[in-house]
C-alpha cells in the first residue's frame, strides 16, 4: 500500500475540502437528516396568522413538541408550516389554534390530538379544523368606535322612562331599575372621558405590541444582570466583610494608640503656643535671614571654596615714594 506522505498532495486537499464542505452543510441542515433530524413536518391552513410568527412553538396539552417553520399566504388563508418531535401520537383529526403565550403578544400553536392513529407527516390540517385567537387590539377598537354611535342621552331617557312606568312594581325591582337609571345617567355625563380612556387604551395596546420585541429584550437584558449579580455574590459578601474587618482593626487601633496619642497632641499643643508667642521673632529672622543667605550664596556659590579676601593683609610697599612700606 503506498504511504499517505507519497500521496499527491492536490488530491488529498480536494477531498478534505469536500469533505469539510458536506460535513457544514449537513451541520446547517441537521433538522433535516432522517436519524438526527428534527422530527416531522406539518402544515396547517389558518383563515389569519393571529400574529403566529416563525419560530414560535408547538404545543400539546402545554408541552412544546416542536416549533414554527414559516407562514406564508396561500390564496385567501394562510398556511403555517410546523415540524413537531415528539413519541406521543396525534390522531388523524387533530385540530389546530393559535394561542396566546404572554401578555405581550407572542403566540404559539396548540394542537388539540383527535381522531385514531398518527397524522401523518406532511399533511395538512385543514381550515375547518383550525382557529385564530380574538385581536385584543380589535376589540377594544370595536368597542370605541361603538360606544361612539351609542346615543348615551337616550338611553339615559329610556331607562328613566322604564323607571316611571314600573312605580307600582315591587320596592325591590324599582330599586334596582332606578339605580341602573342613575348608573345611565353618570355614563352620559361621562361619555367624553370613557371615549378618551377607550382610545388611549387602543394607543397604549398598540404601542405595546409594536414594542414587545424591545420589551423582551429588556427583560432578556436585566435576567442577564441578575445573573452577573449573583455570579459576583461571592465577591460583593468577601468585600462587605473585609470592609467590617478593617473597621473593626482600625477602631481597635485607636483605642490602643490613644494612651500615646493624647500627650503627642497635648505636646504639640505646648509647640503651637510657643511658636504663636514668638511669631514676631521668627518674622525677624525670616526677614533678616534674607540678607545673609544672598552674601553667604555669594561666598560659596563659585564652587567648594570661599569667594573672599582681607584687604592690605600683609601691607604694600610704597614703590612710587622709595619703596617704603606704607
Amino acid at each position: 500500500m503506498k504511504p499517505f506522505r507519497e500521496r499527491n498532495p492536490v488530491v488529498i486537499g480536494a477531498i478534505s475540502l469536500a469533505v469539510i464542505a458536506v460535513t457544514i452543510l449537513a451541520a446547517f441542515r441537521a433538522q433535516d437528516l432522517p436519524l438526527i433530524g428534527g422530527g416531522d413536518t406539518y402544515t396547517a391552513a389558518f383563515s389569519e396568522a393571529g400574529g403566529l410568527k416563525p419560530d414560535d412553538p408547538v404545543r400539546i396539552a402545554g408541552v412544546r413538541v416542536g416549533k414554527v417553520e414559516s407562514i406564508e399566504l396561500d390564496g385567501d388563508h394562510v398556511q403555517v408550516t410546523f415540524r413537531v418531535k415528539t413519541d406521543s401520537e396525534f390522531g388523524k383529526e387533530t385540530a389546530a389554534s393559535i394561542r396566546v403565550n404572554t401578555l405581550l403578544g407572542a403566540m404559539y400553536l396548540a394542537l388539540q390530538p383527535a381522531g385514531s392513529g398518527q397524522l401523518a407527516a406532511g399533511s395538512e390540517i385543514p381550515v375547518e379544523r383550525t382557529s385564530s385567537p380574538y385581536d385584543v387590539v380589535e376589540a377594544f377598537s370595536g368597542l370605541a368606535d361603538t360606544a361612539d354611535k351609542i346615543d348615551t342621552d337616550q338611553l339615559a331617557t329610556s331607562l328613566t322612562t322604564l323607571a316611571d312606568l314600573t312605580r307600582n312594581t315591587p320596592e325591590e325591582f324599582r330599586a334596582a331599575l332606578s339605580g341602573v337609571s342613575r348608573l345611565s345617567a353618570d355614563i352620559a355625563a361621562k361619555n367624553e372621558r370613557i371615549g378618551e380612556l377607550l382610545t388611549n387604551l387602543h394607543r397604549v395596546s398598540t404601542v405595546l405590541n409594536d414594542r414587545d420585541e424591545d420589551i423582551v429584550d429588556l427583560m432578556k437584558q436585566s435576567d442577564t444582570l441578575f445573573r452577573a449579580l449573583v455570579a459576583r455574590r461571592d465577591a460583593v459578601h468577601d468585600l462587605l466583610v473585609s470592609t467590617s474587618t478593617l473597621s473593626k482593626e482600625l477602631s481597635a487601633l485607636v483605642k490602643q494608640s490613644r494612651a500615646d496619642l493624647g500627650p503627642a497632641l497635648a505636646q504639640l499643643d505646648d509647640v503651637v503656643g510657643i511658636l504663636n508667642k514668638n511669631e514676631d521673632n521668627i518674622d525677624n529672622g525670616l526677614r533678616l535671614m534674607a540678607p545673609f543667605y544672598r552674601v553667604f550664596a555669594n561666598t560659596l556659590g563659585n564652587g567648594p571654596w570661599f569667594d573672599t579676601y582681607i584687604q592690605n593683609m600683609p601691607p604694600v610697599p610704597d614703590l612710587a615714594n622709595g619703596g617704603g612700606v606704607g
